[in-house]
């Protein structure tokens, strides 16, 4: 029998408290607000040159470094660094774990506080509040005051990233010069929120689940969880890119058997899920995959997407990729139509590409010219030399 997992040890990050707290849009308040973040660069001295990095669902504020759990990258290395599209050499760029995340910020397992925000000594586990992509829309905006900036270079994100990019420019146009929403949707499509309903019923069915207390057990739900990243995994990828890296290679078998892992592809989801557990809470991916199933743009404007950016300022670059199903680019050109009969300033591209919806963390040249100058001509616009 396995043996259980037990949760991951805290770790000390980068984070700021707000003892006055959050009031969500269900009506909670969380307080005190803790939003955990790092930085890259040099903010210069008339603080123009700020651009904030929004992740995707499991990612987190460790965007161009070591992830300090696992030891792997930064997420999005291939693009956040000296040189690179989002250079760190111009511009000072900005990562914040998303409110309800694992890596500092307020969630589930950081400690819960009673209404006067003073600590109850236990997670929050399943008690903590539901939240929207707005709500950790305006826990980063604290964040960024905290920071004297009055005004985002940009904003720029993919996937569940991208939905923070739209809500920050249809929340806050005043403060953003130039929005990058890449491989994302104004909606949470009903097949996305099907599969992220497939994640959670696997990890509600773990025997470690606990009712979501899994902590008073020193353990986690490491079977459901790591059910739950390995269907999503699959919707991040191709056809084409799992027959290319995998095709039907087996693994030390000259025949089909009902043993484990006897297919390459299963070893690698296996690997997938098990390595997913040991860094990212169980709570707070139910807490995060509810706020992606939430979001709806249309429906917080009156059911009109171009009622969201009608006269606002902001430029846009919106990206997609030709083999992403999980947002597919007639998403993207959903949203472009949009920004069109809203009169904003928009450009679009499709990157062709077989790597699924996980393209834009990946190496894709054309779209890292892309992004590289599209942000180079709004500092241009900015007067940033």
């Amino acid at each position: 029998m396995t043996e259980a997992l037990a949760p991951f040890q805290p770790l000390q990050h980068q984070r700021l408290l707000f003892e006055d707290g959050l009031a969500l849009d269900c009506g909670a308040v969380v307080a005190p607000l803790a939003v955990a973040y790092r930085t890259y660069g040099t903010l210069n001295a008339a603080k123009s040159n700020a651009v904030l990095v929004c992740h995707a669902l499991t990612g987190d504020q460790y965007v161009a470094e070591p992830h300090p759990l696992t030891g792997k990258p930064g997420w999005w290395e291939a693009v956040v660094g000296p040189g690179l599209p989002i250079d760190t050499g111009r511009y000072f760029v900005i990562c914040a774990n998303v409110l309800g995340g694992c890596m500092g910020s307020s969630g589930p397992p950081e400690e819960m506080s009673d209404a006067e925000g003073r600590g109850l000594g236990r997670p929050w586990g399943t008690d903590f509040p539901q939240v929207t992509i707005r709500d950790m829309v305006r826990a980063q905006k604290r964040l960024v005051d905290h920071l004297g900036i009055a005004r985002l270079l940009a904003v720029v994100g993919g996937s569940m990233g991208g939905m923070q990019v739209l809500e920050w420019a249809a929340t806050y146009p005043e403060m953003v010069v130039a929005a990058a929403p890449i491989a994302t949707a104004t909606y949470h499509s009903a097949q996305n929120i099907a599969f992220h309903e497939v994640g959670r019923a696997a990890i509600h069915g773990d025997p470690d689940w606990n009712g979501g207390r899994y902590w008073e057990d020193g353990r986690i739900p490491a079977k459901g969880l790591s059910v739950a990243r390995m269907v999503a995994h699959i919707t991040y990828l191709s056809e084409a890119a799992l027959g290319r890296k995998f095709g039907r290679r087996l693994r030390g078998a000259s025949a089909l058997t009902f043993l484990e892992d006897v297919f390459e592809v299963e070893s690698y989801l296996r690997h997938q899920g098990s390595t997913f557990v040991r860094r990212f809470d169980a709570n707070s991916y139910l807490t995060i995959t509810r706020a992606m199933d939430f979001f709806d743009l249309a429906a917080a404007h009156g059911g009109d997407v171009a009622a969201a950016f009608r006269g606002i300022p902001t430029r846009f670059l919106v990206a997609s990729f030709s083999s992403d199903w999980l947002f597919p680019t007639s998403e993207s050109r959903a949203l472009v139509r949009a920004l069109n009969a809203a009169a904003a300033n928009v450009s679009f591209v499709e990157i062709a590409s077989d790597k699924g919806h996980d393209a834009f963390l990946l190496d894709e040249p054309v779209f890292h010219r892309a992004l590289g100058g599209f942000l180079r001509g709004a500092a241009v616009k900015a007067g940033i030399v």
